[in-house]
C-alpha cells in the first residue's frame, strides 16, 4: 500500500516536556507543526507523581497535570498530534522525511525530542518479569496495586528516593537497594533526609541486583553485596527500577552525531550536525535532565527553527535568485567599520535599483546566512551571478570595486 505524503514546516519527534514546548513556540510562530508521540503525550514526566521544583507551582504539581497543560497550550497554537511510532527518517537535503506506519511526513525542519527509555539491570531472569509481571518503572502507575505489600526500589537518585517515598503511602514496606556505602546516596539532601527518617523505608547498602526469581510473577529479588559478593534474597511483591535511562536514538545512528552513550550532540541553539535538524530534552548530551531544562531546550529549538526557516527563505529566494545579478553585504551592526560602509551599500542599492539585487545581512543577530555562504569575516561583499556565488570581497570594499564586481 502506497503511503500518503503530508507536508509540514516542522515535524517534532517526541511529545515530552521538550517536544511540547518546541511545539508551543513553533505553533505560536505560525509554522505548520506536527508532533509525533508513540505512547503518551507528556513523556516520562507523566509518570512522576510529584514535581516540587518546577517554577510557578509553589505547592507542587503532578507530572501528568503539568504535561496536560503543556498539551492543551500546544493544541491552542494549532499543533497537530499523531499518536504513532516513527519507523524511519531521511534527513538528507532541504526536505526531510519522517516515516510512520501509515504515512510519510515531509518537513523543512525536524526537532528530535524522542527522550529515553528506562535502563535495565541486566540481571538474570529480568526479561521474564518486566512490566505487568512484577518489575515496574512507574510508581504513580503501580503504587495503588501494591497497597499493603512489600516492594523493592533499585537506585538512589532523586527519582528512586522520591518515588520510593511516594510508594510508602501505599505499601507496608519499601526496601531500597543502594550501590553505595551506608548513608551515601545520589539524590538531593532534602529527599535523603526524608527517606532515612521514613519508618516504612529500609536500605540495603552496597548492593546490586543479581537475579529476579519467581514463577508466573516476581517473588524474590536476589541482591549481591559488591564488597563481599554475598547474596541477599529479598521476598517482594514488586520491584521498581530507577537507575537511569537510555536515549531513544537508534533510528538516527549514522545520521546524527552522538556520544558513546547514544545521546545526541548539539550546540547552544539545539542544532545537530545536520542542517535543519535540532535535538532537545533527555535525548541530548547535557548536564541536567529535568522538566525545567527540557522546557528551555524546547524554547530554544522552537525559536531556532523559526529563524532557520526564515533564513532558508531569504537564502533561496532572495540571495541565490537568478533573475538579476546580486550583492550581499555581510556586516555587524556593532562594528564601526561595518557601519561606515553601510551608506555606500545603500547608495549603490539606490543607484542600481531594478538592475542589482542588494541584500544586507546583519550577523550580530544570526550568523546563519553567513555560514551558508561560507563567510566568517565581516565586513564582506558576496556577488551572485546566475544563482551562484561569483566573488567574495573582504578587503578594499569601495564604489569602484562594487561596480567592477558586477561588470
Amino acid at each position: 500500500m502506497e503511503k500518503k505524503i503530508e507536508k509540514y514546516d516542522v515535524v517534532i519527534i517526541g511529545g515530552g516536556a521538550a517536544g511540547l514546548t518546541a511545539g508551543i513556540y513553533c505553533g505560536r510562530a505560525r509554522l505548520k507543526t506536527l508532533l509525533i508521540e508513540k505512547s503518551l503525550v507528556g513523556g516520562l514526566a507523566t509518570y512522576t507523581n510529584e514535581i516540587e521544583n518546577y517554577p510557578g507551582f509553589p505547592e507542587g504539581t503532578t507530572g501528568l497535570g503539568l504535561m496536560d497543560l503543556f498539551h492543551k497550550q500546544a493544541k491552542k497554537f494549532g499543533v497537530d498530534f499523531k499518536l504513532t511510532d516513527v519507523k524511519s527518517v531521511n534527513l538528507d537535503g532541504e526536505i526531510k522525511q519522517v516515516e510512520t506506519f501509515r504515512a510519510i511526513y515531509e518537513a523543512k525542519a525536524v526537532i528530535v525530542a524522542s527522550g529515553g527509555k528506562p535502563r535495565l539491570t541486566g540481571a538474570k531472569g529480568e526479561d521474564g518479569f518486566l512490566y505487568d509481571k512484577g518489575i515496574s518503572f512507574c510508581a504513580t502507575c503501580d503504587a495503588a496495586a501494591n497497597t499493603g505489600k512489600t516492594v523493592l526500589v533499585v537506585g538512589s537518585g532523586d527519582a528512586a528516593i522520591e518515588e520510593g517515598m511516594f510508594l510508602t503511602k501505599f505499601a507496608d514496606k519499601v526496601i531500597v537497594s543502594v550501590l553505595h556505602d551506608e548513608g551515601k546516596m545520589d539524590c538531593n539532601e532534602i529527599a535523603k533526609a526524608q527517606a532515612l527518617s521514613n519508618p516504612k523505608m529500609e536500605f540495603v547498602w552496597n548492593t546490586v541486583v543479581d537475579e529476579f526469581v519467581g514463577e508466573e510473577r516476581l517473588q524474590t529479588v536476589v541482591l549481591k553485596n559488591i564488597k563481599n559478593n554475598s547474596l541477599i534474597p529479598i521476598n517482594v511483591d514488586s520491584c521498581f527500577l530507577f537507575i537511569g535511562y537510555l536515549p531513544n536514538t537508534e533510528i538516527f545512528k549514522g545520521m546524527l552525531e552522538m556520544n558513546r552513550g547514544g545521546y545526541l550532540i548539539t550546540n547552544e541553539k539545539m542544532e545537530t550536525n545536520v542542517d535543519g535538524v535540532f535535538a532537545v530534552g533527555d535525548v541530548r548530551d547535557k548536564f541536567l535532565k529535568q522538566v525545567a531544562t527540557a522546557v528551555g531546550d524546547g524554547a530554544i529549538a522552537g525559536y531556532s527553527v523559526e529563524k532557520y526557516l526564515a533564513e532558508s527563505e531569504i537564502f533561496q529566494h532572495q540571495i541565490m535568485q537568478s533573475e538579476m545579478p546580486g550583492i550581499v553585504y555581510l556586516w555587524n551592526a556593532v562594528d564601526p567599520k561595518c557601519r561606515e560602509l553601510l551608506p555606500l551599500i545603500e547608495k549603490y542599492e539606490n543607484d542600481y535599483q531594478g538592475k542589482i539585487k542588494v541584500t544586507k545581512v546583519d550577523i550580530y543577530k544570526s550568523a546563519g546566512l553567513a555560514n551558508r555562504l561560507g563567510i566568517n569575516q565581516v565586513p564582506c561583499i558576496v556577488t551572485i551571478k546566475d544563482g551562484k556565488v561569483d566573488r567574495v570581497i573582504i578587503e578594499n570594499i569601495c564604489e569602484e570595486e562594487l561596480a567592477a564586481s558586477i561588470g
